[in-house]
Protein backbone atom coordinates (compact mmCIF):
# COMPACT_ATOMS: atom_id res chain seq x y z
CA UNK A 1 0.00 0.00 0.00
CA UNK A 2 1.58 3.41 -0.91
CA UNK A 3 2.22 5.53 1.89
CA UNK A 4 -0.39 8.62 2.26
CA UNK A 5 0.81 12.09 1.87
CA UNK A 6 -0.64 14.27 4.69
CA UNK A 7 -2.42 17.00 3.57
CA UNK A 8 -0.91 20.11 5.06
CA UNK A 9 -2.85 23.11 5.83
CA UNK A 10 -2.53 26.37 4.20
CA UNK A 11 -3.23 29.61 5.84
CA UNK A 12 -4.28 32.62 4.64
CA UNK A 13 -4.23 36.53 5.03
CA UNK A 14 -6.43 37.95 7.37
CA UNK A 15 -7.99 41.21 5.35
CA UNK A 16 -10.84 43.29 6.56
CA UNK A 17 -12.48 40.06 8.90
CA UNK A 18 -11.84 37.77 6.09
CA UNK A 19 -9.19 35.08 5.37
CA UNK A 20 -8.74 35.50 1.91
CA UNK A 21 -5.71 33.85 -0.49
CA UNK A 22 -2.92 36.14 -1.72
CA UNK A 23 -4.20 37.60 -5.38
CA UNK A 24 -0.54 36.20 -6.15
CA UNK A 25 -1.51 33.14 -5.92
CA UNK A 26 1.91 32.25 -4.02
CA UNK A 27 2.59 30.39 -0.98
CA UNK A 28 5.53 30.04 1.49
CA UNK A 29 6.64 26.35 2.71
CA UNK A 30 7.30 26.59 6.56
CA UNK A 31 9.38 23.56 7.81
CA UNK A 32 10.70 22.53 11.28
CA UNK A 33 14.01 21.65 10.46
CA UNK A 34 14.34 20.04 14.21
CA UNK A 35 12.30 17.16 13.20
CA UNK A 36 13.04 15.32 9.23
CA UNK A 37 11.06 12.65 7.76
CA UNK A 38 12.85 9.67 5.74
CA UNK A 39 15.66 7.73 6.61
CA UNK A 40 19.77 8.12 6.31
CA UNK A 41 20.66 11.03 4.32
CA UNK A 42 17.34 11.74 2.27
CA UNK A 43 16.02 12.96 5.60
CA UNK A 44 14.34 16.10 4.81
CA UNK A 45 12.69 18.98 6.70
CA UNK A 46 9.55 18.42 8.30
CA UNK A 47 6.34 20.71 6.46
CA UNK A 48 4.66 22.75 9.08
CA UNK A 49 2.34 24.02 6.67
CA UNK A 50 1.76 26.71 4.38
CA UNK A 51 1.39 30.76 4.54
CA UNK A 52 0.18 33.23 1.59
CA UNK A 53 2.97 35.54 0.10
CA UNK A 54 1.46 38.41 -0.14
CA UNK A 55 1.68 40.83 -2.57
CA UNK A 56 1.77 44.43 -3.35
CA UNK A 57 -2.11 43.96 -3.99
CA UNK A 58 -2.93 42.93 -0.60
CA UNK A 59 -1.12 45.78 0.82
CA UNK A 60 -3.10 47.87 -0.73
CA UNK A 61 -6.44 45.77 0.09
CA UNK A 62 -5.22 45.28 3.46
CA UNK A 63 -4.65 50.01 3.54
CA UNK A 64 -8.52 50.48 2.42
CA UNK A 65 -9.93 47.85 4.20
CA UNK A 66 -7.90 50.30 7.19
CA UNK A 67 -9.34 53.73 5.88
CA UNK A 68 -12.35 52.15 5.94
CA UNK A 69 -12.65 51.08 9.35
CA UNK A 70 -10.39 54.47 10.83
CA UNK A 71 -13.93 55.97 11.62
CA UNK A 72 -15.70 53.92 13.51
CA UNK A 73 -13.07 52.72 15.59
CA UNK A 74 -11.23 55.76 16.21
CA UNK A 75 -14.98 56.82 17.46
CA UNK A 76 -15.43 54.38 19.80
CA UNK A 77 -15.44 55.33 22.96
CA UNK A 78 -11.95 54.34 24.96
CA UNK A 79 -13.34 51.97 27.33
CA UNK A 80 -15.08 50.03 24.25
CA UNK A 81 -11.86 49.76 22.59
CA UNK A 82 -10.33 48.40 26.55
CA UNK A 83 -12.75 45.94 26.39
CA UNK A 84 -12.72 44.83 22.80
CA UNK A 85 -8.56 43.85 23.65
CA UNK A 86 -9.39 42.13 26.59
CA UNK A 87 -11.51 39.91 24.20
CA UNK A 88 -8.64 38.94 22.42
CA UNK A 89 -6.63 38.32 25.27
CA UNK A 90 -9.82 36.22 26.38
CA UNK A 91 -9.62 34.06 23.49
CA UNK A 92 -5.96 33.99 23.10
CA UNK A 93 -6.70 32.76 26.86
CA UNK A 94 -8.93 29.69 25.63
CA UNK A 95 -5.96 28.92 23.07
CA UNK A 96 -2.76 28.61 24.33
CA UNK A 97 -1.98 25.06 24.58
CA UNK A 98 -2.72 24.92 21.12
CA UNK A 99 -0.76 28.29 20.33
CA UNK A 100 2.21 27.49 22.58
CA UNK A 101 2.26 24.19 20.79
CA UNK A 102 1.96 25.79 17.12
CA UNK A 103 5.35 28.30 18.00
CA UNK A 104 7.53 25.64 19.76
CA UNK A 105 7.22 23.54 17.14
CA UNK A 106 8.08 26.85 14.35
CA UNK A 107 11.34 27.95 16.85
CA UNK A 108 9.25 30.69 18.38
CA UNK A 109 10.10 29.78 21.86
CA UNK A 110 13.95 29.72 20.99
CA UNK A 111 14.60 33.61 20.45
CA UNK A 112 17.89 34.30 21.45
CA UNK A 113 16.98 38.39 21.93
CA UNK A 114 14.88 37.44 25.20
CA UNK A 115 17.03 37.73 28.45
CA UNK A 116 14.37 35.47 29.99
CA UNK A 117 14.46 31.97 29.08
CA UNK A 118 11.64 30.29 27.34
CA UNK A 119 10.04 27.37 28.23
CA UNK A 120 10.62 25.03 25.51
CA UNK A 121 6.71 24.48 24.21
CA UNK A 122 6.25 28.35 23.89
CA UNK A 123 3.86 28.50 26.61
CA UNK A 124 5.89 31.70 28.09
CA UNK A 125 5.33 33.53 24.84
CA UNK A 126 2.04 32.83 24.78
CA UNK A 127 1.83 33.87 27.99
CA UNK A 128 3.49 36.48 27.71
CA UNK A 129 1.62 38.02 24.64
CA UNK A 130 -1.85 37.30 26.59
CA UNK A 131 -0.54 39.74 29.51
CA UNK A 132 0.85 42.67 26.86
CA UNK A 133 -2.51 42.66 25.20
CA UNK A 134 -4.49 43.31 28.47
CA UNK A 135 -1.72 45.98 29.41
CA UNK A 136 -2.85 47.68 26.70
CA UNK A 137 -6.67 47.45 27.31
CA UNK A 138 -6.26 48.66 30.54
CA UNK A 139 -3.83 51.89 28.94
CA UNK A 140 -6.89 51.89 26.47
CA UNK A 141 -9.37 54.97 28.42
CA UNK A 142 -6.25 56.12 30.59
CA UNK A 143 -3.08 56.84 28.11
CA UNK A 144 -4.40 59.95 27.47
CA UNK A 145 -4.65 61.44 31.24
CA UNK A 146 -0.61 60.40 31.21
CA UNK A 147 0.29 61.98 27.75
CA UNK A 148 -1.91 64.85 27.77
CA UNK A 149 -2.31 67.59 29.86
CA UNK A 150 -3.96 71.01 30.97
CA UNK A 151 -1.52 73.66 30.53
CA UNK A 152 -1.43 77.08 32.39
CA UNK A 153 -1.79 80.29 30.27
CA UNK A 154 -1.85 83.68 31.04
CA UNK A 155 -5.71 84.68 30.19
CA UNK A 156 -9.42 83.72 31.12
CA UNK A 157 -9.07 80.61 29.44
CA UNK A 158 -8.43 76.84 29.58
CA UNK A 159 -5.96 74.75 27.79
CA UNK A 160 -5.80 71.39 27.01
CA UNK A 161 -3.37 69.28 25.16
CA UNK A 162 -4.54 65.60 24.45
CA UNK A 163 -3.78 62.75 21.98
CA UNK A 164 -5.78 61.33 18.58
CA UNK A 165 -4.56 58.26 16.97
CA UNK A 166 -2.59 59.03 13.56
CA UNK A 167 -4.29 57.02 11.49
CA UNK A 168 -3.52 54.14 9.72
CA UNK A 169 -0.39 52.20 10.71
CA UNK A 170 1.54 49.68 9.04
CA UNK A 171 3.90 46.87 11.50
CA UNK A 172 6.71 45.11 10.25
CA UNK A 173 6.90 42.23 13.04
CA UNK A 174 10.30 40.64 14.08
CA UNK A 175 10.87 37.46 13.04
CA UNK A 176 11.24 35.96 17.14
CA UNK A 177 10.10 35.92 19.21
CA UNK A 178 7.11 36.08 16.43
CA UNK A 179 3.74 36.79 18.69
CA UNK A 180 4.76 38.98 21.62
CA UNK A 181 6.41 41.11 19.70
CA UNK A 182 4.08 41.27 17.06
CA UNK A 183 1.39 41.90 19.56
CA UNK A 184 3.52 44.58 21.19
CA UNK A 185 3.87 46.46 17.93
CA UNK A 186 -0.08 45.87 17.29
CA UNK A 187 -1.63 46.07 20.23
CA UNK A 188 -0.48 49.94 21.15
CA UNK A 189 -2.08 50.86 17.73
CA UNK A 190 -5.24 49.32 18.32
CA UNK A 191 -5.52 50.76 22.21
CA UNK A 192 -4.81 54.74 20.86
CA UNK A 193 -7.66 54.45 18.14
CA UNK A 194 -5.18 53.55 15.25
CA UNK A 195 -6.23 50.99 12.01
CA UNK A 196 -3.25 48.81 11.36
CA UNK A 197 -1.84 46.42 8.19
CA UNK A 198 0.51 44.54 9.83
CA UNK A 199 3.08 42.44 7.81
CA UNK A 200 4.04 39.10 10.15
CA UNK A 201 7.48 37.80 10.39
CA UNK A 202 9.23 35.69 8.29
CA UNK A 203 10.01 32.49 8.87
CA UNK A 204 7.81 29.72 10.30
CA UNK A 205 7.58 31.33 14.16
CA UNK A 206 7.16 34.67 13.04
CA UNK A 207 4.37 33.38 9.94
CA UNK A 208 2.58 31.12 12.33
CA UNK A 209 2.33 34.21 14.63
CA UNK A 210 0.53 36.34 12.13
CA UNK A 211 -2.05 33.63 11.02
CA UNK A 212 -2.90 32.76 14.87
CA UNK A 213 -3.36 36.34 15.86
CA UNK A 214 -5.55 37.38 12.67
CA UNK A 215 -7.54 33.80 14.11
CA UNK A 216 -7.74 35.69 17.19
CA UNK A 217 -9.17 38.94 15.72
CA UNK A 218 -11.50 36.95 13.85
CA UNK A 219 -13.02 35.00 16.55
CA UNK A 220 -13.29 38.31 18.95
CA UNK A 221 -15.16 41.37 18.64
CA UNK A 222 -12.44 43.25 16.83
CA UNK A 223 -14.60 45.06 14.55
CA UNK A 224 -13.48 44.59 10.19
CA UNK A 225 -10.91 46.09 8.53
CA UNK A 226 -9.69 47.69 12.45
CA UNK A 227 -6.47 45.22 12.18
CA UNK A 228 -4.79 43.35 9.28
CA UNK A 229 -2.67 40.86 8.93
CA UNK A 230 0.08 39.64 6.08
CA UNK A 231 2.77 36.99 5.42
CA UNK A 232 5.18 37.14 3.42
CA UNK A 233 8.81 38.86 2.22
CA UNK A 234 10.10 41.68 4.34
CA UNK A 235 12.11 42.83 0.89
CA UNK A 236 8.44 42.62 -0.65
CA UNK A 237 6.44 44.38 1.32
CA UNK A 238 8.38 47.13 3.53
CA UNK A 239 8.86 48.94 0.38
CA UNK A 240 5.19 49.14 -0.70
CA UNK A 241 4.78 49.96 3.36
CA UNK A 242 7.03 52.58 2.79
CA UNK A 243 5.35 54.78 -0.35
CA UNK A 244 1.78 53.88 0.57
CA UNK A 245 0.35 57.52 0.96
CA UNK A 246 -2.33 56.37 2.50
CA UNK A 247 -0.32 54.71 5.38
CA UNK A 248 0.49 57.81 8.03
CA UNK A 249 3.16 55.68 9.98
CA UNK A 250 4.72 52.85 10.60
CA UNK A 251 6.19 51.06 13.57
CA UNK A 252 8.61 48.19 13.16
CA UNK A 253 11.33 45.92 15.21
CA UNK A 254 13.75 43.72 14.61
CA UNK A 255 14.89 45.00 11.04
CA UNK A 256 17.95 44.13 9.75
CA UNK A 257 19.77 47.32 8.13
CA UNK A 258 18.61 46.97 4.60
CA UNK A 259 15.11 46.93 5.58
CA UNK A 260 15.25 49.42 7.90
CA UNK A 261 16.94 51.48 5.32
CA UNK A 262 14.66 51.08 2.76
CA UNK A 263 11.86 52.11 5.07
CA UNK A 264 13.19 55.30 6.60
CA UNK A 265 13.96 56.50 2.88
CA UNK A 266 10.60 55.62 1.53
CA UNK A 267 8.86 57.23 4.38
CA UNK A 268 10.74 60.98 4.16
CA UNK A 269 9.23 61.19 0.62
CA UNK A 270 5.55 61.14 1.87
CA UNK A 271 6.25 62.29 5.39
CA UNK A 272 4.38 59.37 7.05
CA UNK A 273 6.17 58.76 11.30
CA UNK A 274 8.33 55.98 11.19
CA UNK A 275 8.69 54.33 14.67
CA UNK A 276 11.93 51.35 14.59
CA UNK A 277 12.99 49.19 17.57
CA UNK A 278 16.08 47.66 16.55
CA UNK A 279 16.96 46.11 20.21
CA UNK A 280 14.08 45.34 22.56
CA UNK A 281 13.32 42.64 25.02
CA UNK A 282 9.84 41.57 24.53
CA UNK A 283 9.55 39.94 27.54
CA UNK A 284 10.47 42.78 30.31
CA UNK A 285 7.93 43.89 31.28
CA UNK A 286 8.96 47.21 32.77
CA UNK A 287 10.41 48.61 29.21
CA UNK A 288 6.98 47.05 27.50
CA UNK A 289 4.02 47.74 29.71
CA UNK A 290 4.00 51.60 29.45
CA UNK A 291 1.88 53.89 27.96
CA UNK A 292 5.01 55.37 25.65
CA UNK A 293 4.62 52.45 23.31
CA UNK A 294 1.56 54.55 22.49
CA UNK A 295 3.12 58.15 22.19
CA UNK A 296 4.93 57.58 19.00
CA UNK A 297 1.85 56.62 17.37
CA UNK A 298 -0.83 59.08 17.94
CA UNK A 299 -0.77 63.08 17.44
CA UNK A 300 -1.32 65.92 19.94
CA UNK A 301 -3.90 68.48 19.79
CA UNK A 302 -4.12 71.74 21.62
CA UNK A 303 -7.73 72.92 22.67
CA UNK A 304 -8.12 76.33 23.70
CA UNK A 305 -11.81 77.53 25.84
CA UNK A 306 -13.15 80.75 27.55
CA UNK A 307 -13.28 80.14 31.11
CA UNK A 308 -15.51 82.62 31.80
CA UNK A 309 -15.45 85.61 34.09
Amino acid sequence: MPERLPVTKTYKLYIDGKFPRSESGRTIELVDAAKREGKGESRTPRVLAHVCRASRKDVRDGVTAARKALAGWSGATAYLRGQVLYRMAEMLEGKRGEFAEALASGGGANTKKSRRAASPNGESEVQAAIDRIVCFAGWADKYSQVLGCNNPVAGPFYNFTVPEPVGVVGVVGPDEPGLLSLVSLVVPALASGNTVVAVAGEGAAGSLAGVLLGEVAATSDVPAGVLNILTGLREELVPVLASHRDIDAVHAGGLEPASSSVLREGVAENLKRVVVRDVVDYFDEAACHTPWWIEPLVNFKTIWHPSGT
